[in-house]
């Protein structure tokens, strides 16, 4: 199959001018771009049109949907051809047998939950292979989560390893990273993560470290205490040579807005030091995880289980309500930094709390007659933990002023269920229409950068990221007049327009802002090189 794109505006993604040109694409491959003539089965004039590499998306959390909705439309739409799964910490694999009941419910809140699958796939090979026969429409990598080798080695428990807990982590940590996974990531507000000492991310970080691989981290703290977060992270390079990647990077609360400064002094320190650096951002004001994260930490010891017994415990809940309030050193207080007002239910798992969904916790108080912290902890409890939530905590200016550092790259962090933030469907659109063409806050040679060639390099994925000869053919086509994000916090399930075509290893899988149904989905399982078997496909 050979594909002819026509005089067309190519950003190339290696922020070189961009240029009018033609492309060839034949079968899964760019054969040839530049001036020149060619006979293809199609050809499409791009007069007036953009053609970039396709989007990646270093932080999703498509991990359950990837095998249960292949399509992928929130990402395909929005010109994303690869994403990262495997995020914060805790994610799909591995996961041991006697584990599944529980770690269901620590994924409910934050990636869904379906009886439509087999769960008992056990390790990262395994489930690498069901995406493969899923057949997404787009390409899929994965990190090794931190907290599900935790799991595995030491079980769900708040608690340091021992000797024998942590060898028994780095071996599960090789055998995943030699499935072919990019590094490791941790969530260190979720549970067991948050458990983990920082001695212990250490000395994993040194197994990955030997894979060349790159350590993604949710670091401890997003608010009041960042500037030491961020410390331990740049120790946890320093002292084990592993590549540090920011997860969403931001500041949140206006009484911590004062440490940005600090925060940027920190990133060039690291990078004066050798440390590399970097950092991924989704162009919004707003964040969304699991509403579980309000609780105090103590409260998850033992898992999602244990938590529903204290969340039944009136003193227990009473003391959850003294820690909120009064705080606890070294933890996120989402309630603190946000407030009941700036917090939205997005989604729920039964049809009795339909009616939460889109409130905040002070009009689900209103709602239920309850005390809002009662609300809260009654919702959490009756959905067992599948409960996901909204927050607002920033400014336009920050989230411009980290857009134009050198170390950030783009992505959607879109969680996928009930009223998702509208990041799950916008994120990359948005940058295009709003803080290029709008605001020119970067050019779009800057922009297309971070959304391709900087979030290969930085992940390590090779003959993709640019519009280069025989490099794989994951295009995207855009009308850089008319391209935005549609969704917004009331209605967030809008896709985005501006998208004429999307290429995915070269087939055509968008055409006229249109998914085209009813052919096979070419996506694949990119495996990245572990020093045993180079799996990452560049046949």
């Amino acid at each position: 199959m050979k594909t002819y794109i026509k005089n067309i505006k190519i950003v190339d993604g290696s922020q070189n001018k961009p240029f009018i040109g033609n492309i060839l694409i034949e079968n899964d491959k760019i054969k040839k771009i530049g001036d020149f003539a060619a006979e293809a089965d199609e050809i499409i004039d791009g007069t007036g049109l953009c053609a970039a590499p396709g989007f990646i998306d270093t932080h999703s959390h498509s991990d359950l949907n990837v095998l249960t909705k292949p399509e992928l439309l929130p990402k395909i739409m929005q010109g994303i051809t690869t994403e990262f799964l495997g995020q914060d910490g805790i994610s799909m694999a591995p996961l041991p047998i006697e584990y599944i009941k529980p770690w269901r419910k620590n994924l409910a809140g934050i990636d869904g939950d379906s009886d439509d699958i087999d769960w008992h796939y056990k390790t990262t090979a395994n489930y690498l292979k069901m995406i493969e026969w899923a057949k997404p429409s787009i390409n899929e990598c994965y990190f090794v989560p931190h907290g599900n080798v935790r799991m595995e080695a030491m079980g769900l428990a708040d608690k340091s390893p021992d000797d024998e807990e942590l060898q028994k982590m780095k071996q599960v940590l090789r055998r995943e990273m030699e499935a072919g996974a990019y590094g490791m990531s941790t969530g260190l507000i979720y549970m067991p993560c948050a458990y983990a000492p920082t001695e212990e991310l250490i000395e994993l970080c040194k197994v990955v470290a030997e894979y060349d691989g790159l350590f993604v981290i949710h670091q401890r703290s997003e608010a009041d205490t960042i500037v030491q977060s961020m410390e331990e992270v740049i120790r946890i390079g320093r002292e084990s040579g592993v590549k540090i990647h920011f997860s969403h990077f931001k500041v949140c609360g206006k009484k911590n807005w004062k440490y940005i400064d600090d925060m940027v002094r920190l990133l060039e320190k690291a990078e004066a030091e050798g440390i590399r650096v970097s950092f991924d951002q989704y162009p919004y004001i707003a964040g969304s995880t699991m509403l579980s994260v309000i609780l105090p930490p103590w409260v998850h010891d033992g898992g999602t289980d244990k938590a529903m017994e204290r969340l039944q415990d009136k003193a227990a809940r009473q003391k959850m309500v003294y820690d909120i309030e009064h705080g606890i050193e070294g933890w996120d207080n989402f309630i603190d930094f946000a407030g009941m007002d700036n917090i939205y239910v997005t989604s729920v798992k039964t049809e009795k709390n339909k009616d939460a969904v889109g409130l905040s916790l002070t009009e689900l108080a209103r709602l239920r007659g309850r005390d809002p912290y009662d609300a809260a902890f009654d919702l959490l409890y009756e959905e067992k933990n599948a409960v996901g939530m909204v927050d607002f905590y920033g400014t336009e200016d920050h989230v411009k002023l980290f857009m134009k550092r050198p170390e950030m790259n783009v992505c959607t962090d879109g969680l996928l269920g009930g009223k998702p933030h509208p990041r799950a469907f916008g994120a990359f659109p948005r940058v295009l229409g709003k803080y290029v063409r709008e605001e020119k806050n970067l050019t779009l040679e800057q922009a297309v950068y971070k959304m391709t060639k900087k979030p290969a390099v930085t992940m390590g994925i090779t003959n993709r990221g640019e519009l280069k000869e025989e490099f794989f053919a994951d295009v995207v086509i855009f009308d850089e007049n008319s391209i935005i994000d549609k969704g917004t916090f009331v209605d967030p399930v809008q896709y985005p327009v501006g998208i004429e075509y999307v290429f995915v290893n070269g087939q055509k899988m968008v055409e006229d802002d249109k998914y085209i149904t009813g052919q096979d989905r070419c996506g694949k399982v990119l495996y990245k090189y572990c020093g045993v078997l180079e799996k990452q496909d560049t046949k």
